[in-house]
C-alpha cells in the first residue's frame, strides 16, 4: 500500500553541519545554540522543497536504511530506495497534494553525531487541512545530517493554542488591497481544531497572477511566542514572531529569499474603526542595507 502524502511529507532534509565540538566531544554552547538556528533554517527550507516537489532533495535526505513508520496508518518503509520510490509516486500525482509547513516543537543535540526534532506537519489542501504530530531522528554523515527515523502519530488537541491565538481571530475572512496597477487579495482561515490560521495571498497585475504564498500563524509552546511561517511562489520564506502593543501587532521577520540573500523587517498591523486594518513595513534591511520604510495601505474586507 501506498504511504498516503499527508504523512509521508514528514521527511526532513539533509542538514548543516552542526558546529565545532570542545575537547571533551560536546558542543560548545554556542555552537549549539547554532546548530539549533540551522536546523530550524532547514527545516523551513525542506518544506520549499518538498512543495517544489524536488524529488533528489527529498530523498538524498534520508540514510540509506532510514525508517518510516506511521502509527496513524500502521505503515512502515525501509530504506532510502522505498522512500524515493514512494516520493516520486506521490508527486507524479501531485494536484491535490497541498502546501506543507512544518513546525520544529523542539530540538535537541543527543551527543555529536545525534539529534532528535520534535515538531507538527500541517498541509493545507484545497478542501481541508490536517495536521499531525512526529519525531525525527538526525544521524550526521560524513558532513551531512540524514534522517534516520521517522515516527508518525495522531495531531494532540490544543485548546491552549485557540486561546494564545484568539487575539488575531479579526484576521479571519477575505480581503483586499487594490493599488494603482495592481490587486492583492487574501484568504484567511482557521486550520482544524483552531490550531493555526491560514493566510493564502495572491498578487494580480494587468498581466495576471504575477506571485502568491501561504503563510501560516501558530502558537510555539516551546518559545511561548506566537510565530509564523511564510512561503511564497518564488521560494522564498519569511518566520515571524508576533507581540501586540498600543493596539497593533508587530511581526519581528527574518527573510530568506529566492536568491539567498538574507533580510529582515518589521510588519505593522492596526485595526481601524470600520473593521478593517492597515498594514505597513518598516525597519527593512536586506544584507545589511537599511531601505526605505514602506507606506502605510488599507486593507479592505470583501
Amino acid at each position: 500500500m501506498l504511504i498516503h502524502y499527508r504523512h509521508l511529507f514528514l521527511a526532513l532534509p539533509c542538514l548543516f553541519s552542526l558546529g565545532l565540538c570542545d575537547a571533551s566531544g560536546q558542543e560548545t554552547e554556542p555552537a549549539a545554540e547554532s546548530s539549533l538556528a540551522e536546523i530550524e533554517k532547514a527545516v523551513a527550507m525542506y518544506a520549499t522543497a518538498f512543495n517544489a516537489r524536488e524529488l533528489e532533495n527529498v530523498a538524498n535526505s534520508w540514510t540509506e536504511n532510514g525508517v518510516y513508520i506511521s502509527q496513524i496508518l500502521g505503515e512502515r518503509v525501509d530504506g532510502r530506495k522505498a522512500m524515493a520510490a514512494k516520493f516520486k509516486a506521490l508527486f507524479e500525482n501531485s494536484d491535490n497534494l497541498g502546501k506543507l509547513t512544518l513546525v520544529s516543537d523542539s530540538i535537541d543535540l543527543i551527543s555529536p553525531r545525534v539529534a532528535f526534532e520534535s515538531g507538527r506537519a500541517i498541509v493545507i489542501g484545497e478542501d481541508d487541512t490536517t495536521e499531525t504530530n512526529y519525531e525525527t531522528i538526525f544521524v550526521k554523515d560524513g558532513d551531512k545530517w540524514l534522517i534516520d527515523r521517522v515516527t508518525e502519530k495522531e495531531a494532540s488537541s490544543a485548546p491552549l493554542r485557540y486561546e494564545k491565538l484568539k487575539g488575531l481571530e479579526w484576521m479571519i475572512g477575505q480581503w483586499i488591497d487594490a493599488g494603482e496597477g495592481f490587486t492583492i487579495e487574501i484568504d484567511c482561515n482557521w486550520t482544524s481544531n483552531q490550531t493555526y490560521i491560514s493566510r493564502k495571498y495572491s498578487v494580480t497585475t494587468s498581466g495576471g497572477v504575477s506571485s502568491s504564498g501561504l503563510q501560516i500563524i501558530g502558537w510555539d509552546q516551546n518559545k511561548q511566542q506566537i510565530r509564523s511561517w511564510l512561503f511564497d511562489s518564488d521560494g522564498g520564506f519569511v518566520t515571524g514572531v508576533w507581540t501586540e502593543r498600543d493596539g497593533k501587532w508587530k511581526v519581528q521577520s527574518v527573510a530568506t529569499l529566492a536568491d539567498g540573500s538574507v533580510g529582515s523587517f518589521v510588519g505593522v498591523f492596526r485595526l481601524t474603526d470600520d473593521g478593517n486594518y492597515t498594514w505597513q513595513k518598516v525597519n527593512q534591511m536586506i544584507d545589511g542595507e537599511l531601505l526605505p520604510n514602506l507606506d502605510e495601505v488599507k486593507v479592505i474586507r470583501k
